[in-house]
C-alpha cells in the first residue's frame, strides 16, 4: 500500500542527485580552467561561468535531497500510522461520528521477550507472533514494562 506521496518524492530526489552532479562538473571544469591562466584577469571568466554556477547546484541539489529524504520519512510514517490505525467503520451514527472499535479486547496479557511493552493478546503489534510469551505479574508491578499504546491494557488492568 504505497501513498501517491511516495511516487511525487523520487522525482525531487533525483533531481537532487542531478543538480549535485552537474555542479560538481561545473566546479571541475572552472578549477581546471582556472588553473591554466597565471593572471587574475583571466581567470574570473572561469570563476563567473563556472565555479560560482557549480557551488549555486551543489547547495540547490543539497536543499533538494534533504527535502526529498524528510518527504519520504513523513510518507513512509504515514504509511505506517495508517497501517497500524484501524480505518473508520462505514455505518456512522447520526452525529458524523464512528462508533469507537477497539483495536484489541482480550484480557491476556502478552510480551515480547526484551521488549519494553506488555500487550494483549490481539494487539495487532503481536498478533501472531510466536516470540510473545505471557507477561510475568513481577515485571508488571516493577514497572520494567510499560502498557502497550497501541490496545492500551492499561484501562482493564489500572
Amino acid at each position: 500500500m504505497r501513498t501517491g506521496r511516495l511516487r511525487t518524492v523520487h522525482p525531487v530526489l533525483w533531481a537532487g542527485w542531478a543538480a549535485l552532479a552537474a555542479g560538481a562538473v561545473l566546479c571541475v571544469i572552472g578549477w581546471y580552467g582556472v588553473s591554466g591562466e597565471r593572471y587574475a584577469e583571466r581567470q574570473l571568466p572561469y570563476l563567473a561561468s563556472c565555479t560560482i554556477p557549480g557551488a549555486a547546484l551543489i547547495v540547490a541539489g543539497s536543499v533538494l535531497l534533504t527535502h526529498g529524504r524528510g518527504a519520504l520519512a513523513a510518507a513512509r510514517v504515514e504509511e505506517l500510522y495508517g497501517l497500524l490505525v484501524a480505518e473508520e467503520p462505514a455505518d456512522a451514527d447520526e452525529s458524523g461520528q464512528a462508533a469507537a472499535i477497539p483495536l484489541a479486547v482480550s484480557r491476556d496479557l502478552l510480551m515480547v521477550p526484551g521488549g519494553t511493552l506488555w500487550h494483549r493478546a490481539d494487539c495487532p503489534l503481536v498478533a501472531g507472533k510466536v516470540e510473545a510469551v505471557p507477561v510475568d505479574a513481577k515485571l508488571l508491578t516493577s514497572g520494567e514494562l510499560g502498557p502497550c499504546p497501541i490496545c492500551d491494557p492499561a484501562e482493564e488492568t489500572g
